[in-house]
């Protein structure tokens, strides 16, 4: 049983972003990586009537390769989610994982190319679901620091942003129901109901429109100009939110310099071995920065409870007193 757990252990070190010193684990991120940009390489060589006809059985042969690495590289990350979320039950991560937009990206990379061998009368529409491969490229967000911090500005501001695309959205409604009450006698078969002006109302507020549907009243073209200006200033408010968050993301990160890095390895008899990271008394000027267990570091949601052997690296924020005079 332990050699069991042992080895899923070293499994889940290799399938995920792990110890670069780890001959393995690096290997093993830079193969995916490969697989990743061949992949989608041979999706887009096989839209080419010229390729298909001169090397279109080895580019489907490498194809199909392709994804059966992702096919096993997704069962490997299922039977090793345990120590992805530690904190839950071996079954709830599973499920944690299946259902986070991880797992969903790393499934339909794969799902809809074996579908048709199940579902023969669907091929066309799991040809369309093939497209979402795409999608895996967002892994390689994983080895990039710059992906990071979109990444972390993105969360840090997921209210600020969802509560501006809603106002967007009633925006949008609002001007197709405005739009249809001054435009539907003059263009019936344009705007024939009060949704129908979705598409015009999009076209308009989020770019400069694309000539296809327009007002041709004097009430709906004044009525357009003032959505329009409308439109310019709605729509800036998530550009703003996000180039401020970069802002304080990049701020935070130059701030670090003034951070001074500690290294911690539990002993059995700390205070804070066994300690779950939630019950820990620290004080502000205290980060934990980095948790290294077994030459394998951990996310902050793995942490659990702290073991002995654990390498905890701690920054301790230095006061600008303290600061100006190590300088």
């Amino acid at each position: 049983m332990d050699k069991g757990n042992n080895f899923r252990e070293k499994i889940f070190g290799m399938v995920d972003v792990g110890f670069v010193e780890d001959g393995i684990s690096r290997a093993y991120d830079i193969l995916n990586l490969s697989i990743i940009v061949i992949n989608l390489a041979v999706s887009i060589a096989l839209t080419f009537e010229g390729a298909r006809a001169s090397c279109g059985g080895v580019l489907l042969a490498v194809e199909a390769l392709t994804i059966a690495f992702f096919a096993v590289d997704y069962v490997l990350r299922i039977l090793t989610a345990d120590y992805l979320y530690p904190k839950d039950s071996k079954p709830k991560a599973v499920l944690k994982y299946v259902f986070s937009i991880t797992g969903l990206v790393d499934l339909v990379s794969f799902l809809p190319y074996y579908l048709p061998a199940f579902y023969p009368s669907g091929t066309a529409a799991f040809r369309l679901f093939r497209v979402m491969r795409i999608f895996k490229l967002f892994r390689i967000g994983v080895y990039s620091d710059s992906f990071s911090v979109i990444k972390t500005v993105i969360y840090k501001k997921r209210q600020q942003l969802i509560t501006s695309m809603f106002i967007i959205f009633v925006l949008m409604i609002g001007s197709s129901l405005c739009m249809y009450g001054a435009e539907h006698e003059a263009q019936p078969e344009v705007f024939d109901n009060a949704l129908s002006g979705l598409w015009w109302a999009g076209s308009a507020l989020l770019t400069v429109g694309y000539g296809d549907i327009f007002p041709v009243t004097t009430l709906g073209r004044m009525m357009g100009t003032l959505i329009a200006f409308l439109g310019v200033g709605v729509v800036a408010i998530p550009t703003g939110i996000i180039s401020a968050g970069f802002i304080e993301q990049y701020s935070e990160i130059q701030g670090e310099g003034t951070i001074r890095t500690v290294r911690l390895r539990l002993e059995e008899d700390d205070s804070w071995t066994g300690e779950n990271v939630a019950e820990l008394n620290i004080p502000k000027s205290i980060r934990i920065l980095e948790v290294w267990r077994d030459d394998r570091r951990l996310k902050p949601e793995q942490y659990g409870r702290f073991e002995a052997g654990d390498l905890m690296v701690l920054g301790v924020e230095l006061t600008e007193e303290r600061s100006d005079k190590n300088k």
